[in-house]
């Protein structure tokens, strides 16, 4: 079984965020803990994910608003190879969130070179930290399937997103996928749950 790395973004995944129950209920998983959650440094940050992903050998990636910047951040990195796939729940746009959380993320521009690894975006039709339209360009930059599941705003416990199972089967249907494919889709609400 490969390991699942867990990406959490500003502030980290509080209790009951969906990405804590993972680490409960899925086997092999681990969080890539920060020094500085309040605060993000995208060097500090790279530094800790290179560093698991070593120790690792390979792994999935599974990364939540910031966390998904992060994993994205690794295209053109040594480490890159070592990536199975990544799961990319509800990234955040830089310009919105340095606005929301003025002076608290030290992470330079949005990422924009395709990943070299299979990729699911999946974002909502709501969410205050990603337009739709930016969450369609970005899947598309990063070369990543995409998935609209509706009215699901950040995808976060404030959202509804306390244990998501849907997420499990996505990470499953991730594993799945060929290199190289890129779709584009929509989900019904039912499905986000």
């Amino acid at each position: 079984m490969s390991d699942v790395l867990i990406l959490p973004g500003l502030f980290g995944s509080a209790e009951g965020h969906w990405q804590q129950h993972w680490l409960q209920d899925q086997p092999g998983s681990r969080c890539v803990t920060q020094d500085a959650w309040d605060h993000p440094n995208l060097d500090r940050w790279l530094l800790r994910l290179d560093s698991a992903l070593e120790e690792a050998g390979e792994a999935y990636l599974v990364a939540h608003s910031l966390g998904c910047l992060l994993a994205a951040r690794l295209a053109g990195r040594s480490t890159a190879h070592r990536v199975k796939g990544a799961l990319l729940v509800a990234p955040c746009d830089l310009a919105v969130t340095e606005i929301l959380h003025p002076g608290q993320i030290s992470f330079g521009e949005m990422p924009s070179a395709p990943l070299p690894f299979p990729s699911v975006v999946v974002g909502s039709m709501n969410d205050a930290y990603m337009p739709v339209d930016r969450l369609t360009l970005f899947g598309r930059l990063w070369n990543a399937e995409t998935r609209n599941i509706g009215l699901a705003g950040h995808i976060n416990v404030a959202s509804g997103f306390g244990r998501w199972r849907n997420g499990y089967r996505l990470l499953e249907a991730l594993k799945m996928q060929p290199r190289g494919r890129r779709h584009i889709a929509s989900m019904s609400p039912a499905f986000a749950m």
